[in-house]
């Protein structure tokens, strides 16, 4: 009874099983001219040049100085202070210092300039009501201090560098992270950078590359061989191969740079601030987040 219908139906429409409303997989179909040009599909020839290598050297100089605590860090430490005075128990000072001596007074002022830190300005004001012992004991204390060459000032956290704004000065920028900017001879501002020769490694190439433009006059140390990451410049003319620069972080231990003045014009250290100011908005965009931002 189905063969029969079915039959019946192929009778009715011969047309389904035409061949010509087949298309082989050979048959290219062909555009009516109705068709406007904008829905035409556009191919694109793929480009046949093989891409250049660079590598790169982000050098850093890590900080040399604690940075400075923020508000709440010192309201943090001071309060971690204050818990730790008053859950601790008294420093038996009798049994290290002679009973009046100038140790001993040292040691009592002290602590309490410590105290007062710690619990404000109005703790044991009581305790100094005698002014005229409090001076004698503080000129005591002082004259023990420079005998004993206590009485040095410390050094400042500002370096002369930064003040004359000394940019090839290693010492400049202590609590900030500081890296090596080289300025080529037509004026740009890059990293340390080296072709990528045949049967080279990469970390090897960027240590050459480092080595043929900054001199051998520093101590430095790549940190992995894996690049941290990679960046392509815009290509000028099409019909040239695409760039592509990868990027090793390095840290240098000692020395300085002496670039070549074949290559390199100008170089400085600088931080992730001072980076910006100087090199191609295309090449910030690229390599800013390789950069630590303290």
């Amino acid at each position: 009874m189905i063969s029969r219908t079915f039959a019946l139906l192929c009778r009715r429409d011969t047309s389904v099983f035409s061949p010509s409303r087949r298309t082989l997989s050979t048959v290219t179909e062909t555009f009516s001219p109705s068709i406007s040009s904008s829905q035409i599909p556009v191919t694109y020839q793929k480009s046949t040049l093989k891409p250049k290598l660079l590598t790169s050297i982000i050098l850093n100089r890590a900080p040399i100085l604690t940075p400075t605590p923020t508000p709440f860090e010192r309201a943090y430490y001071a309060y971690q202070a204050r818990l730790r005075r008053a859950l601790s128990n008294p420093f038996p000072y009798d049994f290290y210092f002679k009973q009046g001596s100038i140790l001993e007074t040292r040691f009592t002022l002290e602590e309490r300039k410590r105290e007062r830190i710690a619990f404000g300005r109005e703790f044991g004001v009581a305790d100094d009501l005698d002014k005229e012992k409090a001076a004698a004991n503080r000129a005591a204390v002082e004259q023990l201090a420079e005998q004993e060459g206590e009485s040095e000032e410390m050094m400042s956290r500002v370096h002369p560098s930064d003040e004359a704004r000394d940019y090839k000065s290693l010492d400049r920028k202590a609590k900030r992270n500081l890296y090596l900017l080289l300025q080529e001879n037509v004026g740009t501002w890059r990293f340390p950078q080296g072709n990528l020769t045949r049967g080279v490694l990469l970390h090897q190439a960027a240590q050459k590359g480092l080595l043929t433009e900054c001199g051998e006059y520093m101590d430095t140390w790549i940190v992995s061989r894996n690049p941290i990451g990679h960046y392509r410049p815009p290509r000028k003319v099409p019909s040239q191969p695409e760039e592509v620069a990868f990027f090793y972080k390095a840290h240098i231990l000692a020395g300085q740079a002496r670039p070549n003045p074949e290559t390199v014009k100008d170089f400085a250290w600088v931080t992730k601030q001072e980076v910006e100011i100087r090199v191609p908005e295309y090449y910030w965009n690229g390599v800013k987040d390789m950069l630590s931002d303290h």
